[in-house]
């Protein structure tokens, strides 16, 4: 296993990309801003959707799949969506190449023109909500609660692994309800869900609030979000739910009978996450030795080296680490033996670090004399030896403790980076030397917010809904402010 990952603290953006990779998670691809998501990263990328999915069901949302393909008048039908999407689309105009006698290659077909020309779905409001006009007659057809998991594209010019590509993985869930009521109660459960799986599953602590009108999702009435903070101080933008209001249903004409008889416009709500959660996990937990992952995702939560001189001792220590791993998986703990013979232990113990396993199990002969093994955590770089008849017990515990140090370990990153600025020089400077959210109070309007974002790069992160602020004076213009917001530099 190679090692030497770059240090956080000398260039954080560089230690990112070479942990993606050496921990075998991602590469790019041969397309220009695209990923292959590797089998280790796409293990953790399950977890998540096994998680995520069983949490949507319980809520009473179903899965369905709709068309990569969205034609082009569909996006046109609600302006402020077009508006937000139209320069990310990848547009689809032939549908036929034929072999190009003078070069020997391939080109479009003239002749196999589109009629109409088809967008790669960055986002599928307009395909869904056409075809909701089919499914929805009466009050009788609602709610409807339908997630779907899917690939989208949006083209971007610059790109990172996990965190932005212009081809990524997500759960986009979409919702139709008979009131106004309904529609806002959705958009809250599912940042309700959110929150709870980023903070009980993924061990990262996330703000809740409402996003600005700039920073808002194209068609939305209101856009509610989780924020996370990152080792390096930036903000990231964990999910998102929106209240749609009856915007898509007006602009697809998706009407039901109410139980008075008359014929009213749907609400809707959207919302998702995706697998920039990924390098969320990446950038609040790992270290200069690796990925460190939370026992909740890890793929593995446990890995069993046997270290021996001898074949014998190998098959004893083999029969011993399979006893033991039987047991763990009997205890519904995730656990697997490193058994290769064409790695040697310090190797592999630079691997598991890399990629982050909770626990690291070690049994060598004196071990099997003595009814112990040598157990190590990650997340702390420690390690002990204790007796084999105890061990189910000692690793349950273990798994908990990691978990809820990561978490803590987060909470407690985020409170020291968490600062309040009074004045806009105040402001200017913790921007410049600190990073990290920033609590301010704003004037609510677009221009003092976009002076902030040109001035200093920092943006509305989110209007917070579980703090409740005291008024005061915008930092930058004086005038009379409701409560503070939240800012910072983001990915």
């Amino acid at each position: 296993m190679s090692k030497g990952l770059p240090q956080r603290s000398n260039d954080f953006s560089a230690w990112y990309n070479e942990l993606v990779k050496k921990a075998d998670l991602a590469e790019n691809s041969a397309v220009r801003g695209c990923m292959v998501i590797k089998p280790y990263g796409f293990s953790i990328w399950e977890n998540m959707q096994s998680t995520l999915d069983k949490m949507f069901k319980e809520s009473g949302h179903k899965n369905a799949y709709f068309p990569l393909f969205i034609p082009k008048s569909y996006l046109s039908k609600e302006a402020d969506h077009v508006e937000g999407f139209a320069k990310e689309c990848a547009v689809v105009t032939h549908y036929r190449l034929k072999a190009d006698d003078e070069s020997g290659g391939v080109v479009v077909d003239p002749k196999a023109k589109l009629e109409e020309e088809l967008i790669i779905r960055p986002t599928s409001e307009t395909v869904i909500w056409n075809t909701y006009k089919n499914w929805i007659q009466s009050y009788r057809d609602l709610p409807l609660l339908v997630n779907q998991w899917a690939n989208v594209v949006r083209w971007e010019m610059r790109t990172r692994l996990f965190l932005r590509t212009s081809e990524f993985l997500w759960q986009e869930g979409h919702t139709a309800h008979e009131t106004k009521k309904e529609a806002e109660e959705e958009t809250i459960k599912i940042l309700d869900i959110y929150t709870k799986f980023l903070e009980e599953t993924m061990a990262i602590p996330v703000l809740r609030g409402i996003k600005s009108e700039n920073e808002k999702f194209a068609g939305a009435v209101e856009t509610y979000c989780v924020e996370a903070l990152m080792q390096d101080g930036k903000a990231l933008q964990a999910g998102t739910s929106h209240f749609l209001g009856q915007n898509f249903a007006k602009a697809f004409d998706v009407k039901f009978a109410t139980k008075e008889g008359k014929n009213e416009f749907v609400w809707g709500t959207s919302w998702g996450v995706s697998t920039r959660l990924i390098g969320a996990l990446i950038m609040s937990h790992s270290d200069d030795r690796g990925l460190v992952l939370p026992p909740n995702l890890a793929p593995n939560q446990v890995i069993i080296i046997p270290i021996y001189n001898s074949k014998e001792d190998y098959k004893k220590c083999l029969e011993k680490a399979e006893e033991i791993n039987n047991h763990l998986i009997a205890n519904n703990i995730r656990s697997e033996i490193d058994s290769r013979e064409n790695h040697k232990p310090g190797w592999k113990f630079s691997e598991y670090e890399m990629k982050g396993v909770p626990i690291r199990i070690v049994i060598g002969p004196k071990d099997i004399e003595n009814n112990t093994v040598e157990i190590a955590r990650r997340d702390e770089l420690k390690k002990e030896i204790i007796k084999e008849n105890n061990i189910d017990k000692v690793v349950e515990n273990m798994l908990i403790d990691i978990q809820n140090n990561l978490f803590e370990k987060a909470k407690n990153f985020r409170e020291k980076n968490t600062k309040t600025a009074n004045s806009y020089e105040e402001f200017k400077k913790i921007i410049k030397n600190d990073n990290g959210f920033v609590y301010a109070h704003w004037d609510g309007s677009k221009e003092t917010e976009e002076k902030i974002k040109n001035d200093t790069k920092a943006t509305i992160r989110c209007i917070p809904i579980d703090k409740k602020g005291d008024r005061g004076k915008c930092i930058v213009t004086g005038k009379d402010s409701e409560r503070m917001v939240v800012f910072g530099k983001a990915y």
